[in-house]
């Protein structure tokens, strides 16, 4: 079994691959039953659309991979926390854990003032909050 350090290096690889591409730096995967089922690369610049936030573009490649959009007992570790929109998608498709790295002042899905990814004023249908766990290498 990997640990959440070997899954934080890898999203961290991303990252670098990101900047490297003029993307801002973030890299995401998905593991389920301790196997990555997706992974991706921030592209809001090379993609030249927003929405693909490496959180975001992470959750339509898992959807795609598993054939549902239901990621109950899924872990989604990210180099930052997930920005506001990111943390919609992650609520949405029930992901059940966050690892992140790196906080993010102001729109951080966790520590802002809008925290979609801990607060209980959601859609009903959309289930509990995900488990949060702030990586430190530690």
């Amino acid at each position: 079994m990997k640990s959440d350090k070997e899954y934080m290096k890898r999203c961290e690889e991303l990252a670098k691959v990101a900047g490297e591409k003029g993307n801002v730096p973030v890299g995401s995967v998905i593991v389920k039953e301790c196997e990555i089922i997706a992974e991706a690369e921030e592209a809001g610049k090379t993609k030249n659309d927003i929405t693909c936030h490496a959180e975001i573009e992470v959750v339509r490649a898992a959807v795609k991979n598993l054939g549902s959009k239901d990621l109950s007992g899924c872990t989604l570790y990210t180099t930052h926390e997930p920005c506001v929109m990111c943390s919609y998608a992650i609520r949405f498709h029930r992901i059940s854990k966050v690892v992140y790295l790196h906080p993010v002042e102001y729109l951080g899905g966790i520590t802002s003032s809008m925290p979609v990814l801990t607060t209980d004023e959601v859609p009903a249908h959309w289930g509990k909050a995900p488990e949060i766990v702030r990586f430190s290498e530690g």
